[in-house]
């Protein structure tokens, strides 16, 4: 895997944690118990890693780095897009994407839960 470094990226987000779904065979990142990004694998068992994005971010990755920036595979095709994690998309546009789904799924949690994570992350 190209990015090896993005799962403990994703969990350093504040609040963040992970589990293993086993009905999706996926490994899946939460912040406020709301997924935030995915890892699992295509049909043809190629390594992906999906995130939720406004969409007009995403369609811009997607025609930046096609074929390795994807509409979300399994995923509503509008809000998720999924890296292919043997491209060759930058580490810092990988980052910036964990981080902007984080704060999408974030911004939606209600204010007090918003404001626990905030406060546990100033600890």
């Amino acid at each position: 895997m190209a990015y090896d470094w993005l799962d403990s990226y994703c969990l350093s987000q504040p609040g963040a944690s992970k589990d293993y779904s086993l009905d999706w065979d996926a490994t899946r990142y939460h912040v406020g118990g709301k997924m935030f990004a995915m890892c699992a694998n295509d049909k043809a068992g190629k390594p992906l890693f999906s995130v939720k994005l406004e969409p007009g971010y995403g369609d811009l990755l997607r025609q930046q780095y096609a074929p390795h920036i994807v509409p979300g595979y399994y995923m509503n095709k509008l809000h998720w897009n999924s890296l292919y994690l043997e491209g060759d998309v930058p580490d810092d546009v990988v980052q910036g994407m964990v981080r902007e789904s984080y704060q999408i799924i974030l911004r939606a949690l209600p204010k007090k839960v918003q404001k626990e994570i905030a406060e546990t992350a100033t600890r």
